[in-house]
């Protein structure tokens, strides 16, 4: 699967962003996709995630700030930042987990950063 983010850049804090990640198939091969993000020196986390089924799920510095959704018919999961804030700032890589047993595919990254 190969996986194309877009959307990033700087905003201040406060601000919104919305990230893409388009997906080269039927995001019903997934089992799962998600969002995660990795800020300079430290390591990638994991952001949100949405199942095969729409069901979503959201890591505790970032829930009733982010959503997380897909559109089907483009191959494409978003993730709406709202409320930014500088410890928002990160490049945010998209993955797509597909298969059993699980195969990943990993997106290149696109940068968020958040100004103060």
């Amino acid at each position: 699967v190969q996986l194309q983010a877009s959307g990033g850049g700087l905003v201040q804090a406060g601000g919104s962003l919305k990230l893409s990640c388009t997906a080269s198939i039927s995001l019903f091969s997934t089992n799962f996709m998600g969002w995660y993000r990795q800020a300079a020196g430290k390591q990638r986390e994991w952001v949100a995630g949405i199942s095969s089924s729409g069901r979503t799920d959201y890591a505790d510095s970032v829930k009733d700030r982010f959503t997380i959704s897909r559109d089907n018919a483009k191959y494409t999961v978003y993730l709406q930042m709202t409320n930014l804030k500088p410890e928002d700032t990160a490049v945010y890589y998209c993955k797509a987990d597909r298969g059993i047993p699980v195969v990943t595919s990993w997106g290149q990254g696109t940068q968020v950063t958040v100004s103060s």
